[in-house]
């Protein structure tokens, strides 16, 4: 039995690259950064700050949502696979690459509030219950 699993969470590096092959499917690509934070050892020995920067592929349906909604410095959640290529150069020169192909993304970035010269659309009116009075103490069941 084998199991090839990563989970990343960081920082979009560049704006995602999103082309078309020839059927139609999306295909994206772009930078990610994770970052080990700096700390201080028990003898007084300082680790500085450390970030690994991933390669990541996205197909079809999921690459679509990214041209649309992920930028750079979003953070996201990643879930997905190891898979290492290579490649020559222009100079002939063999090249390793190693990327992580997406079965799962998450946007952990909140979304802007919409600027506030957009048009509102009206709202209809939303009648409320009047909340039930609280009691003096309130008491857990646990």
């Amino acid at each position: 039995m084998s199991l090839n699993k990563v989970q990343l969470i960081g920082n979009v590096g560049r704006e995602p690259d999103v082309r078309y092959l020839d059927g139609g499917v999306a295909v994206a690509t772009f930078p990610l950064a994770t970052t080990d934070r700096a700390y201080t050892l028990a003898n007084g020995t300082q680790v500085p700050e450390r970030t690994e920067w991933h390669n990541i592929v996205v197909w079809r349906g999921l690459a679509e949502t990214v041209e649309k909604y992920v930028h750079k410095g979003d953070k996201l959640y990643i879930e997905g696979k190891i898979r290492s290529r290579s490649y020559d150069d222009q100079n002939g020169v063999k090249r390793y690459v190693v990327e992580i192909f997406t079965d799962n993304m998450e946007m952990l970035t909140p979304r802007q509030a919409a600027p506030a010269a957009a048009p509102q659309t009206a709202q209809p009116a939303v009648q409320k219950q009047p909340a039930a009075p609280k009691a003096e103490k309130e008491e857990w069941p646990f």
